[in-house]
Formats: C-alpha cells, structure tokens, sequence
C-alpha cells in the first residue's frame, strides 16, 4: 500500500491546487465527459438556471440551483446457442462443463450524473448495475469529474475505467462488437483511483494516466490487485474531425501488484453467457507488468483497427508467466452514418442514428468481422488457447435500441485436443444514457 500512498497523495492534491484556483483557468467547457466512457454532459451558463426551483430541461435531466442532474438506464439480454464438433464436446467433459444454448440477462443498469454550478467545471456521476453472470448488483463508474483545460484534460476521482486499451474504455453499449476480446480479460474492467486524461489539440498528443487500489473495493470480483498504475499514451497522425477520417495509434504500460500475491485467469470467449474456458488456475505473483498497442483508422462509414497485448506476471519464489493475445476488427456501416471519435477520452463514441425506424427511417446497419485469439499457456500453465472469427451485424433502430445477430467460429486447443464450435447468437440492448 506504501508505494501507492505517494502518487495518489500527490494527485488529490495537484486536483485540490488546481480546484482552489479556479479563477485562473481558462474559459469554461461547454461540455464535460460523463465520466469516461464516451458519454457528455453540457455545462450549465450561470444563466440557464433558475436559482429558484428545478426546471425540466429535457425528458432525462433536471436543472437544479445547485446542479443539473441527468438519468440514464442501460439493459442486455442475451441468447446463445452452439454447434460443437465430438472433440469440442470432449474438452468440456473435461472442463466439467455445459454448454446449453441459453438466454439470460447480461447486465441491467441505472446512472445519475450532473454538473455542478461551479467557476470551475465539476461534473459528478454514480452507476449501479446488475450482472446478470455473477447475480449481483455491483457500483460501476461513480465519482467526479475536474475540469482542467490549462491542463488540456480533466482528472477523475472515484471508481473508473482503468484506461488500458482502448475498447475497454469505451462504454460497453457503444463498441462495435458483442464482447471485448478475449485478452482483455486480466485487466479489471473498474479500479478506485485517479486518473489524468487528455488530448492536446496542436500535437494532437493524447494520455491516460492513472493510480488505483483497493481499499474500498477489496472482496468485489473484479478487484483482483492491491495497487495498479496505468499509461495510456498516444498520438493521432490523421484528425479531420469533419470528414470523419483519422488514424489513432498507442501504447498501453501498466504495473500492479496482485491480491495475496497470487493470480488465475479467466476467460469467456467473447460470450457472455458462455462459461470460462481458458482458465490458468492460481499461481505465484507478486507484481505484473500489461504492455499492449492499439490502432485504428476510420474513413466515415469505415473502420479498421487492432489492438494487442502481454501479460507478464513475476514471483519472487517461483515461475515467471507470460500470456499474450489481440484482434483485428472491420466495421462498415452500410448505411451512411459513422461512429464519431471523441477526443476528451480518446475514445469512439455512440453511434449516430440519423432516422430511427419509429420515424419512417430504418435506422443504421453495421457490418462487423474481427479475428481474435488468447493464449493461456506458459511453462507448466496449460490454460489453453482459443481463435475466434466473428462476423456480425449489428441494427441500430433507434438512438435507444439497438440489435445484434452475430455468428462466431470457434477453435479451442487445449489438453491436447483442437475442438472447434459454432457460436450463434443475438442481443437486444436498450441504452438511455
């Protein structure tokens, strides 16, 4: 916890410094980031406010004397169904495992944020969520949110995205794709911290930096590390904002220390109702370092983009282990919208829907194939391997609901034995954020 202590210290109090000088900063932001999955918030004028009494500014948010404050509900239910070859089916035998072809809840989500009527720009969000795999209710991304325009960013306090790649920043509603890659599941989805992120518009120089623990969040599921410090940093060689061309590319560095000094991976194959199926078993590690690329290029309708990792994990007293995987993803919409970048977070946004189905348009349609592989084997770890190829389409109806059908082919390498399956699925999201 020592080595945590200094870097978070200074942090809150470079945020306090900065929030106590509010007088000096720039002009104020007409938005502020949601947090720092992709999403917005307008910042009020002193004037649009009634100091008053609340006014209804719009079907999901209230402006208040004090604040504004805005509701969002998300909700996924799922259904897989799979076509597995005899050696496949002798793999789960192994694994004691079933596959039965399912619908269930995936997650059902409630999310109140605001902006503060403050000099300087202070925007505050909680998140609750029901995990539909665990059974459990759960706080997603809650805290707040520091304006720091002479800093080019804005720092988040509270319970967030770490940072490390970027699909896993995204917000789970906006990515192209049903799941994120299987190789991203060492890196918890929230950590408890602080974080700087940015983007400097003449360099076009983008960072995420962060220091987390778990001192609030130790026991959860997804605390799997007593401390961790995440780098995120990267440039845009291409930024044509308004014909929706650019190229983004980064490196993703992150050191942690795991819980009790030991660590197992998991891993779904890019199938949320579907059982772990890589899965290395507890081993010795002290510390562990994450090194990953991304890239991505998009031409309004179109976009291309990689991202690829190593797990590196140290003992002091035993094996050293090291596990990698990536992907390669197409998206195209066949109609003629695009996702739009959002450079606070230096993320992909929301997909814009121009006419909606309810308004006599058909909304969007978006074409999708990504590759993906992870591998959990290392010295005497035989956690396996698994390839999936996944074309999918995915029918926005509305800004609201959303539809995917998605097929993936699956090869699973493991106790000896290369099994492949058919994956068949679909989603219906409903997303009011």
């Amino acid at each position: 916890m020592r080595i945590l202590r200094l870097p978070l210290v200074l942090l809150l109090m470079t945020s306090v410094v900065i929030c106590m000088h509010a007088q000096e900063a720039k002009p104020v932001e007409k938005v502020v980031p949601n947090g720092s999955d992709g999403l917005d918030l307008t910042v009020p004028t002193p004037d649009s406010i009634n100091t008053r009494r609340p006014e209804v500014v719009s079907p999901q948010e209230i402006a208040a004397p004090f604040s504004t404050f805005r509701i969002g509900l998300g909700f996924i239910y799922d259904g897989t169904a799979y076509n597995p070859n005899a050696v496949f089916k002798q793999q789960m035998d192994s694994l004691n495992v079933k596959l039965n072809a399912t619908t269930k809840v995936r997650d059902f989500r409630i999310l109140g944020s605001g902006v503060f009527r403050t000099k300087r720009t202070l925007a505050w969000k909680f998140a609750f969520m029901y995990d539909g795999s665990a059974n459990a209710w759960l706080v997603r991304e809650s805290g707040f949110t520091i304006g720091v325009p002479e800093l080019w960013g804005h720092i988040f306090i509270g319970r967030t995205k770490e940072g490390f790649s970027l699909v896993k920043v995204m917000n789970g509603h906006s990515s192209w794709g049903n799941e994120r890659q299987m190789a991203l599941d060492p890196i918890p989805i929230l950590g408890d911290g602080i974080k700087w992120f940015g983007f400097e518009p003449k360099t076009r120089i983008f960072w995420n930096l962060g220091a987390f623990n778990d001192a609030i969040s130790k026991g959860q599921g997804f605390s799997t590390f007593e401390w961790q410090y995440v780098a995120r940093i990267g440039f845009m060689p291409i930024y044509d904002k308004e014909n929706s061309r650019l190229l983004h590319i980064a490196a993703n560095l992150r050191y942690g220390k795991p819980n009790d000094g030991q660590f197992a991976i998991k891993s779904r194959p890019e199938s949320n109702p579907t059982p772990f199926l890589l899965t290395s078993g507890t081993f010795a590690a002290d510390r562990s370092n994450h090194l990953g690329y991304e890239i991505y290029y998009s031409n309004k309708r179109f976009t291309v983009g990689s991202e690829g990792m190593v797990h590196n994990f140290h003992s002091k007293n035993s094996q050293d282990h090291s596990f990698y995987g990536g992907d390669v993803v197409l998206s195209y919409f066949l109609t003629g919208t695009s996702r739009p970048y959002k450079t606070d977070g230096s993320i992909y946004g929301f997909t814009t829907v121009r006419k909606s189905v309810f308004k006599g348009g058909w909304g969007e349609f978006e074409a999708v194939l990504r590759a993906s592989t992870f591998n959990v084997n290392d010295g005497d770890i035989k956690g396996g391997q698994f390839w999936r190829i996944t074309p999918m389409v995915n029918w926005y109806l509305s800004r609201i609901i959303r539809m995917e059908f998605t097929y993936g082919y699956g090869i699973f390498d493991r106790f000896g034995l290369r099994g492949t399956t058919s994956f068949f699925e679909s989603r219906l999201q409903l997303t009011v954020m």
